[in-house]
């Protein structure tokens, strides 16, 4: 796990000198945390190439893992950033076919596949979790490779014609021509779901590659538009059409094995490894399997709140004590959680406005103390139908089709004024929300009658700014292109897992375990997503993810084969805190600081009056405006620090 970063200038735009190398240095400096253990640079001024790297050592500590990489034929230079998983058997093939290697990392593997079949190829048999940057010297073509479900970050964009890339935002700024510009339609896109949809970026010409995707720079015609070398819309589609043929108990085998598998590929490392354990089904599954494929007691982590309501540590312990592991739990205190937000602008270097991002950068800095790896269970909601919110849409969506058009209008403006119909709309939003006002439960529903289709009404129930056109002073908020991919074929809860997983999960909930974690210099690794396990959940059929009013039935039932019923069966519990409650007490002072009317006004990003009106709202408590405020908050705070 490490951070790469570097630049191609193109013929037409030449500009530096022998310096380059220093500048590399000072792109890659700005990745240290992900990269603690050793750092290098490549470059080849005649070319105008340079490719940094730091390295935080997981697999063969020895110096011959380091990077740049280049090919023992010397065509190819290669930075990297993650895991292959499978490097043992890519390197039993390649020796095979006549390749020698130095050392025992994934690095010489993965650029060794790809100097005998080329970088698609490769990437292809390629097993894990990775952002790649593979310079061609034969061709003068450069590769920039992303993941194929977008667990690694990469970014790439515009200095003054020199393109630039880095694992991480911070390292462009190094570069003496990046003039980044605010992305007018990317902040209203932000203000909307609490993240930037890819292949945007909160600034104008630098774009984030779509996961599973390669960007090909030559010098000779410059960028090509990114390729898919995996469809999780074609997995998806191939899913629905040919469905798991099995019985249930099948399925479970299937699913038990396929995830063993991926469990034991993760667990595999030269240095201390873990997992993060929450007491939710997810990573008591992941600890579970690891637990039975480990000699020795398993390293847990836990974070804990004070705050009633708001803390899993004691089920979290229950889950760790019926395993066996060993277990570590913190409680923190809402100062000490408070403290981390000043950090939050420096570790999110795009604008990210996911308040489950305290207690994740809490974990992760605990879990460092101990181990350098973990395994997380992030992916389980978006596969088999976990979140709340796919019930919610669902049930919206067959009320909203027994009302005629002509009528759901005014039937919504019923609904705007009249707080006793509340009780409709569950305590769930993004799964994190709890005791919403009246009022905004019947505005939310008001909003939700009136909706186009289901896609329409699945965006208004994910959205924290319902319209944040008039916040930005642009046109009618556009949607992430690949919402309505999937053909008729698919269910609606499928409809809206796909959704998530092409847009929330790697750009909402993977970010920001990813910036939280690599701050701490701790590799997370997520068993749930491995493509094979994606394959399959996708295959199985809706009723089997949901049953009984519950989504992800299969992974309760594989954690049943592990644990006792009342540790299984109990309701969801988001990563939360009490945000609503810290604004309008002891966050409330540095909320209204980066809230003044002056502010806004004088930096013209935002619109005074319906960020006020919302504050306002807020503090009297008529509305509860947590999320949307903290997306403003998340952004201004931001936009000081950068």
């Amino acid at each position: 796990m490490c951070g790469i970063t570097g630049f191609l200038e193109l013929p037409q735009d030449r500009h530096s000198s022998d310096s380059g190398a220093v500048l590399l240095e000072q792109m890659a400096r700005a990745l240290e945390r992900r990269g603690p253990d050793d750092g290098g640079v490549w470059a080849d001024p005649e070319r105008g190439i340079g490719l940094g790297f730091r390295r935080l050592a997981i697999i063969d500590l020895s110096r011959s893992g380091s990077q740049p990489m280049l090919s023992r034929d010397g065509r190819y230079v290669v930075v990297f950033n993650g895991e292959v998983y499978n490097h043992g058997e890519l390197r039993r093939e390649l020796e095979r076919r006549g390749h020698r290697f130095r050392g025992r990392s994934d690095t010489e593997a993965l650029v060794e596949a790809i100097a005998q079949w080329g970088v698609r190829d490769a990437v292809l048999r390629c097993h894990g979790m990775f952002a790649i940057a593979a310079w061609d010297r034969a061709t003068d073509t450069l590769s920039l490779v992303r993941d194929r479900l977008g667990k690694k970050p990469l970014y790439w964009g515009w200095a003054a014609g020199t393109l630039v890339f880095a694992s991480e935002l911070k390292a462009l700024h190094r570069h003496p021509q990046f003039r980044p510009q605010i992305d007018r339609a990317a902040l209203r896109d932000y203000l909307r779901y609490g993240y930037v949809p890819a292949p945007r970026t909160i600034f104008s010409e630098v774009f984030k590659p779509a996961p599973g995707s390669i960007v090909e720079v030559s010098r000779a015609s410059g960028v090509s538009e990114a390729r898919p070398y995996w469809s999780l819309r074609d997995v998806a589609q191939g899913g629905i059409d040919e469905r798991f043929a099995g019985s249930p108990t099948n399925a479970l085998d299937e699913l038990e094995r396929v995830l063993g598998d991926s469990v034991t590929a993760r667990m595999v490392a030269d240095v201390p490894l873990g997992a993060f354990l929450s007491g939710g089904t997810d990573s008591s599954l992941v600890v579970a399997l690891m637990q039975a494929r480990s000699p020795l007691p398993v390293q847990t982590f836990t974070i804990g709140f004070t705050e009633a309501g708001y803390d899993e540590a004691t089920w979290a312990r229950a889950v760790a004590t019926s395993l066996g592991t060993n277990h570590t739990e913190l409680y923190v205190s809402p100062s000490e959680a408070q403290g981390v937000i000043p950090e939050l602008p420096r570790i999110y270097d795009e604008p990210l406005a996911d308040s489950s991002q305290i207690p994740t950068v809490l974990v992760s800095r605990l879990a460092r103390r101990e181990v350098t790896v973990s395994l997380s269970g992030d992916g389980g909601d978006e596969l088999f139908g976990g979140y709340g919110r796919y019930r919610l849409a669902s049930r919206a969506w067959s009320a909203v089709n027994r009302v005629p058009r002509i009528a759901r209008p005014p039937a919504a403006s019923l609904l705007a004024a009249a707080g006793s119909c509340s009780r409709l709309w569950p305590a769930d939003r993004l799964g994190r929300a709890r005791r919403s006002s009246l009022p905004d439960r019947a505005r939310r529903l008001a909003a939700l009658i009136t909706a186009r289709d289901r896609d329409a009404l699945y965006d208004e129930i994910v959205s924290l700014w319902s319209d944040p056109a008039p916040v930005v002073g642009l046109d009618a908020p556009s949607r992430p292109d690949s919402h309505q991919e999937l053909s008729d074929g698919g269910s609606f809860l499928e409809a809206m897992m796909y959704r998530d997983a092409v847009t929330y999960l790697p750009d909402d909930i993977l970010a920001k375990v990813d910036r939280a974690s690599m701050d701490a210099s701790l590799e997370v690794r997520n068993p749930l997503l491995d493509h094979r396990v994606v394959e399959l959940a996708w295959s199985l059929p809706p009723a089997l993810k949901l049953r009984d009013g519950r989504g992800k039935w299969p992974l309760r039932a594989l954690l049943s084969r592990h644990l006792p019923d009342e540790l299984v069966e109990r309701p969801k519990q988001g990563f939360d805190v009490p945000l609503g409650a810290w604004l309008r007490g002891p966050l409330r002072k540095w909320a209204e600081s980066l809230l003044s009317a002056e502010r806004l006004r004088d930096e013209g990003h935002l619109e005074v009056a319906p960020v006020r009106a919302a504050w306002d709202e807020h503090l009297r408590g008529a509305h509860d405006h947590r999320h949307t405020l903290w997306a403003v908050l998340m952004f201004e705070a931001w936009l000081e620090a950068w």
